[in-house]
């Protein structure tokens, strides 16, 4: 055995830590023969892939801490498995573990995708799916998948390195736990990692992006439509999907505070030639969709219709709005009946008509009453149909918990206007208080995720109540963590 050889024999990692992966490892192969079962062991990680630049970047990076920063489609699953496994081969015999905001993502998204990369590239490894964890056969590495919703379960557990993905939608406290353990004494290379879809100017991005810590922290940013593997029109056709802020956001990978100044920004009034107030007319083949926000003080609902466009989309068209001051179920009842009638005056000469109503609103509505007494809100709109099942077909949406505030928002200003710059949510100009809450509602300051309701009382209740309507039958899904094909590209 050359000199070399010997060198390479009894200081193989470190060498390998300089190879080109891509190539360079080929040619040492061919050169010394002897050392090809070392030599491909080591690059099981790398077998049947092609990086994109910016993946390449991220596996090139020596940082012990850092991250891959993309849009939708920039394959950053991906490169979070094939990372993974690379660090797990650096590291034979040793435990790493990979973690995913939710449990349900790690199952559905985080897990399949390593899964997927092991079983299509034929990487040997045992599976016990009780406790979530794979060993790779070849270097006895253990990999342990978990949910980072609990900091505080991460604990107990020396780990020669972590994942993180979606790490935007991971609490602070979950990393630096994860920081914590990694602290495995026989550890090779000791790092950790993570890929996330930008998020706003948040402590991710403080510690990645803007670099507060050099030579610790690195981010490495994906460019959008770098991805020569997906379709031509992918990109275009998400247009349709997001409002143009989520746009830039989720599809083309910019840093916003899309959570800060006005909500609904999408919107544009009845001064606007294109905008989203126009005349509304009641179609009699669609049925009417009555949305309510429940409040102590002040009863909002909405009375809408739904149609589809060309491309059969959601279009929503809210006739007329209901806002009683301090009211209460009952008298919203009757007023909601009395509206009807006027809608329905034109059609009735010959005689009553029965119409199909579907019921959104909030899902508090289900809880007693404080108007009431102890009958839930719903109880008493029930009870309020049920006498007049001559007239109307009801039909009940209300969700057993109300969706989130950004996913409200994100879906009433798509639908108030989209990327492409088309409308699919319109109002009637005599809906003044709605429009209102479209042009006066803003973010609280210093929170992401709340809207201010203290500045005026008055204020996001009629268009909270019109959210829980548009998030039914109109939702934005963000698309962090899916895959757009079997591998994560």
């Amino acid at each position: 055995m050359g000199e070399r050889e010997r060198e390479i024999e009894e200081f193989g990692h470190a060498e390998f830590d300089s190879i080109d992966w891509r190539s360079d490892y080929a040619q040492l192969i061919e050169e010394f023969p002897s050392l090809a079962p070392k030599v491909s062991f080591e690059h099981r990680w790398a077998d049947g892939y092609e990086p994109l630049p910016s993946q390449l970047r991220y596996h090139e990076c020596d940082t012990r801490y850092k991250g891959f920063s993309g849009p939708v489609g920039s394959g950053k699953s991906l490169a979070l498995v094939r990372e993974s496994l690379k660090l797990a081969y650096a590291n034979p015999g040793r435990l790493g573990l990979v973690g995913a905001p939710t449990y349900r993502m790690l199952e559905d998204v985080t897990m399949l995708t390593f899964l997927e990369v092991l079983e299509t590239f034929e990487i040997p490894f045992t599976l016990r799916k009780s406790r979530k964890m794979i060993t790779l056969t070849d270097c006895k590495s253990r990999v342990i998948f978990r949910s980072l919703e609990h900091p505080h379960r991460l604990v107990g557990t020396n780990l020669a390195w972590f994942a993180c993905d979606e790490l935007t939608f991971c609490k602070q406290a979950s990393w630096e736990k994860l920081e914590a353990r990694l602290r495995d004494p026989l550890a090779r290379l000791r790092a950790g990692i993570a890929v996330w879809t930008a998020n706003g100017f948040d402590w991710v991005y403080d510690r990645f992006i803007k670099q507060g810590h050099p030579g610790k922290y690195t981010g490495i940013r994906a460019e959008p439509f770098e991805n020569r593997y997906l379709p031509e029109d992918y990109y275009e056709n998400l247009k349709g999907s997001y409002d143009p802020l989520l746009y830039r956001q989720e599809v083309l990978g910019e840093y916003l505070s899309l959570f800060s100044g006005m909500v609904y920004h999408a919107f544009r009034g009845a001064q606007e030639t294109n905008g989203n107030v126009r005349p509304a007319e009641y179609n009699p083949r669609l049925p009417l969709c009555w949305a309510m926000d429940f409040n102590v003080r002040r009863m909002c609902s909405v009375i809408a219709q739904q149609s589809t466009d060309a491309t059969n989309r959601p279009v929503i068209s809210v006739l007329d709005e209901i806002v009683l001051p301090d009211s209460n179920t009952v008298a919203t009842c009757n007023e909601f009946d009395e509206r009807v009638s006027r809608i329905l005056e034109p059609l009735e000469k010959r005689g009553k008509l029965q119409i199909d109503v579907r019921i959104y609103g909030d899902a508090a509505g289900n809880s007693g009453s404080s108007k009431t007494g102890d009958l839930s809100d719903y109880s008493l709109i029930r009870d309020f149909f049920n006498k007049r099942s001559e007239r109307y077909r009801v039909t009940w949406h209300v969700p057993d918990a109300n969706p989130t505030v950004r996913a409200r928002v994100n879906a009433v200003n798509t639908a108030l206007c989209d990327a492409s710059g088309e409308r699919r949510l319109f109002m009637a100009p005599h809906c003044k208080e709605l429009a209102t809450d479209f042009e006066q509602v803003a973010w609280a300051v210093n929170s992401s995720t709340d809207i201010d309701k203290r500045k005026d009382p008055k204020r996001t209740h009629i268009s909270d109540a019109l959210g829980y309507l548009v998030t039914r039958v109109a939702p934005v899904t963000l698309r962090g963590g899916e895959r757009s094909t079997p591998f994560g590209i």
